[in-house]
């Protein structure tokens, strides 16, 4: 009985759940579609972004700060300025203070990322997520590697932003 058909496909198999595994936050879901990210605003949110005089629809700017362990929402007002709306308490990020550097280290980044529609994740495992755009261009010019690098709720975290998934759904 030739057994070497079953150990390669052994090892592959194994090889692809270490790249899962060693992948960090994992962006796609393992069960069916969700509606969650189509669910509406709290009127209380809604409330405040009136009450900044901001538009629903209008862009953000998400600012993280490890030490401080904070997530800041800045939104375009209707005179075109960013203007704070909201600060959440991150509530985990894995790492050290300092950059990512490689696949595989658990370190969340640090560096500014331009995050598009595209970007967001509504079938994520982790509730809700979106990916943070790593590594960016100043990042590869550095030798930096990684993928998949993802602010999300289920505050867990595996190289990622982990927040609560109340949290999560409001950002």
């Amino acid at each position: 009985m030739n057994r070497r058909p079953f150990v390669r496909s052994l090892l592959a198999s194994a090889a692809v759940v270490a790249s899962i595994a060693l992948g960090g936050c994992n962006p796609e879901a393992t069960g069916p579609s969700s509606l969650r990210s189509l669910q509406p605003l709290s009127s209380q949110m809604l409330a405040e972004v009136e009450q900044r005089n901001m538009e629903k629809e209008s862009p953000v700017l998400v600012r993280i700060f490890k030490e401080e362990s904070e997530l800041e929402v800045w939104k375009q007002d209707r005179t075109g300025r960013f203007a704070l709306l909201k600060t959440y308490p991150i509530c985990r990020w894995s790492g050290e203070l300092g950059p990512k550097i490689k696949q595989g280290d658990r370190q969340a980044p640090e560096g500014f990322y331009t995050i598009t529609p595209g970007q967001m994740n509504p079938n994520s495992a982790y509730y809700l997520s979106f990916n943070m755009g790593y590594p960016n261009a100043f990042d590869r010019a550095h030798g930096r590697t990684g993928a998949q690098v993802m602010v999300h709720g289920d505050c867990s975290s595996r190289g990622c932003y982990a927040m609560t998934d109340d949290q999560i759904s409001e950002i």
